[in-house]
C-alpha cells in the first residue's frame, strides 16, 4: 500500500493512527500542504480534492477521505483489528462520535479555512484563533462530551478497546491544546485522549515523530 501524508494533517494523522492498529505497512508519500504540493497536476490527478490522506491499495484500488479508508481497510482486511463494533448499534455509535469531529469541528478549523480568513477575509492571527478556532472548538467538544457520557464509553470511546472515534478524537485533542484551547470542561474526552497515548500505535501517529516533521 501506498499513503500519501502530511505530518500536520489530522486526516493523515487518523491513518497513521489506523494503520498502526491494524498492524499494517503502507509506503509514504509526503504532500507538503504549506507548499501547497496539494495543488500540483501530479497530486490532483491522484486526489482530484487535492488533500491527504489518499490510500492506494495493493492492487491499485484508490481511496480518499480518512473515515472511509478506515472502513475499506476494516472490509478488506477482516483479520486485522476491527475499527468499528460488530453490532449495528455500536457501529451507529462510533459513526456519530467520529462525525461529530471529522465533519463539525475540524472542517471548520483546517489549514484552508485557516487561510480563508487570514488572507481575504483579512483577519489577523489572534482575532482568527481566539474568535474563531477556540469558538468552534469549544462548541463541538462541549457536544462531543455529551455524546460520551450516554454510558457506551469504558477506557476508550467506545468500550474498552480503540475504535474510529479514537482515531478521531486523538489528533482533535493534539490540534486544539497547540492552538492553546482549554479543554479542562471535557474531562471523559482528556481522560480516553490520555489512555489512547498509552498505546503505542497512537505515540507513534504523533506529528512530531513522522519523518517530514519540521
Amino acid at each position: 500500500m501506498k499513503l500519501y501524508d502530511y505530518w500536520r494533517s489530522s486526516a493523515a494523522f487518523r491513518m497513521r493512527i489506523a494503520l498502526n492498529l491494524k498492524g499494517l505497512d503502507a509506503d509514504r508519500e509526503y504532500i507538503h500542504l504549506r507548499l501547497k504540493d496539494q495543488s500540483s497536476d501530479a497530486y490532483l490527478a491522484v486526489n482530484p480534492q487535492g488533500l491527504v490522506p489518499t490510500l492506494i491499495d495493493d492492487d491499485g484500488t484508490r481511496v480518499t477521505q480518512s473515515m472511509a479508508i478506515m472502513e475499506y481497510l476494516d472490509e478488506t482486511r477482516p483479520d486485522t483489528t476491527a475499527l468499528l463494533p460488530a453490532d449495528a448499534k455500536g457501529r451507529a455509535r462510533v459513526r456519530a462520535l467520529s462525525q461529530a469531529i471529522a465533519c463539525d469541528i475540524h472542517p471548520l478549523n483546517n489549514l484552508r479555512v485557516l487561510r480563508l480568513l487570514g488572507g481575504e477575509l483579512g483577519l489577523d492571527e489572534e482575532t482568527r484563533n481566539e474568535q474563531w478556532y477556540k469558538h468552534w472548538v469549544d462548541e463541538g467538544m462541549r457536544g462531543l462530551e455529551g455524546m460520551l457520557a450516554d454510558g457506551g464509553a469504558g477506557r476508550f470511546s467506545h468500550g474498552d478497546t480503540p475504535t474510529m472515534a479514537d482515531v478521531c478524537l486523538v489528533p482533535q485533542v493534539y490540534n486544539a491544546q497547540r492552538f492553546g484551547c482549554d479543554l479542562s470542561a471535557f474531562p471523559t474526552a482528556l481522560r480516553i485522549n490520555d489512555t489512547c497515548l498509552e498505546e503505542a500505535a497512537f505515540r507513534d501517529a504523533l506529528p512530531e515523530n513522522q519523518p517530514d516533521a519540521e
